[in-house]
């Protein structure tokens, strides 16, 4: 097994993208694909790893770009300007999300009836919204990610399968904008399910979140059990 790994330009009007993807190699023909929507500093090191591990799992990964090839925040001031034009915009949001999408359907490797994606934080946001514009694809994962609804799709139809993986303490996406999710993905048709672990912040996956009083700090358990109930998840859907 080898798995291989690297960077793709790809064009969302006259923005230049750059994803990172990785396969493995043993794994001959298609195989099905996990898009990877980045936290708001942009597509870091983080995804890169998570994409890694999805394809010692046997997957296509793509982590894809929202911000444009190079650009990285690195503060939480920075990270806010660079994320913010997409929570206001989230047509502008969601038309990236679809260059990403028609990019990675475009790969060799791709098994295009078998997609899935997959987010962390304002990720999350986007493979939720991903999934309200009603595309074709198996299903969608928001790990601690933002929950509120965009303006410009007031009653979705979603086809994929949702899941949300979130913590009970995030107070980034409150207990009415849960509530709110729920309500939504009801209505919407969806096969969903939420997972709420206890006495969990925001950005439980990231080993380097430590900050209480913004609401950010890794638990480890929590991070372990959502990725294994994404791994369940992602069996379920692909099978």
């Amino acid at each position: 097994m080898a798995i291989i790994s690297n960077t793709v330009s790809y064009l969302d009007r006259d923005t230049v993208l750059e994803g990172f993807f990785a396969y493995d190699d043993a794994i001959v023909g298609q195989r099905p694909v996990v898009l990877i929507h980045h936290a708001w500093g942009g597509r870091d090191q983080f995804v890169a790893d998570k994409a890694f591990k999805l394809a010692e799992l046997g997957y296509l990964a793509f982590a894809t770009d929202m911000y444009g090839k190079g650009v990285l925040g690195k503060t939480p001031e920075q990270n806010a300007k660079l994320m913010q034009p997409f929570i206001q915009d989230r047509a502008k949001l969601q038309q990236r999300l679809q260059a990403a999408l028609s990019t990675v359907k475009l790969m060799p490797w791709a098994d295009n009836a078998r997609i899935a994606a997959i987010g962390f934080c304002f990720g999350g946001l986007c493979a939720l919204d991903l999934a309200r514009t009603g595309v074709d694809m198996r299903g969608v994962v928001s790990f601690h990610g933002l929950l509120g609804a965009p303006e410009n799709i007031p009653n979705p139809q979603i086809k994929a399968k949702v899941m949300v993986l979130h913590g009970y303490d995030d107070p980034m996406a409150s207990v009415e904008q849960v509530l709110a999710l729920q309500d939504e993905l009801t209505k919407a048709g969806a096969d969903w399910q939420l997972h709420s672990y206890g006495h969990t912040m925001h950005a439980f996956t990231n080993p380097v979140a430590n900050n209480p009083d913004f609401g950010t700090v890794y638990q480890p358990v929590a991070d372990r059990r959502s990725w294994q109930a994404m791994q369940n998840f992602l069996s379920e859907i692909f099978a």
